[in-house]
């Protein structure tokens, strides 16, 4: 099933690109999130239309992404967790934790941005990667230390 994506998505493609994907993602993901509509000669003309309304969209939210990755780029947190001799954890840290901890700092980001690939396991300093937009990404650092 042939689409015309309204946004940017990961491992699919980039906003107003036709693509080609099977008809169930399209159908109970895509279409219902608003994040593409069916590729028909009509939907084509009217996405060259909206098209400036769409990019006047998404620099505002690049725009606010940005702004919310300068405030993160001064940010450490510290989380405290249960670890053994050997300075690992019982268990790993979340996103949830991560996000938890950054609210009480002020900031509120989806858990679903936070980007831990292959998690935090040990103890000591990490960087966190943040999606914040397609085109803007943070990194965040994180102390783990062990929980007394």
């Amino acid at each position: 099933m042939k689409v015309i994506l309204l946004s940017d998505l990961r491992h699919q493609g980039r906003r107003g690109e036709v693509i080609e994907v099977r008809p169930g993602f399209a159908r109970n993901y895509l279409l219902p999130q608003g994040l593409a509509m069916l590729a028909t000669p009509g939907n084509m003309k009217r996405f060259e239309q909206e098209r400036k309304k769409i990019d006047l969209r998404h620099a505002a939210e690049r725009a606010v992404a940005a702004e919310l990755a300068a405030r993160l780029a001064g940010v450490k947190i510290t989380i405290a967790k249960r670890a053994t001799e050997a300075n690992t954890l019982y268990g790993s840290v979340t996103a949830s934790e991560i996000a938890d901890a950054l609210a009480e700092k002020g900031i509120e980001i989806d858990r679903r941005r936070i980007d831990l690939a292959g998690g935090i396991k040990t103890l000591g300093d990490h960087v966190v990667r943040v999606d914040l937009h397609s085109e803007v990404i943070a990194e965040l650092a994180v102390d783990v230390v062990a929980a007394s």
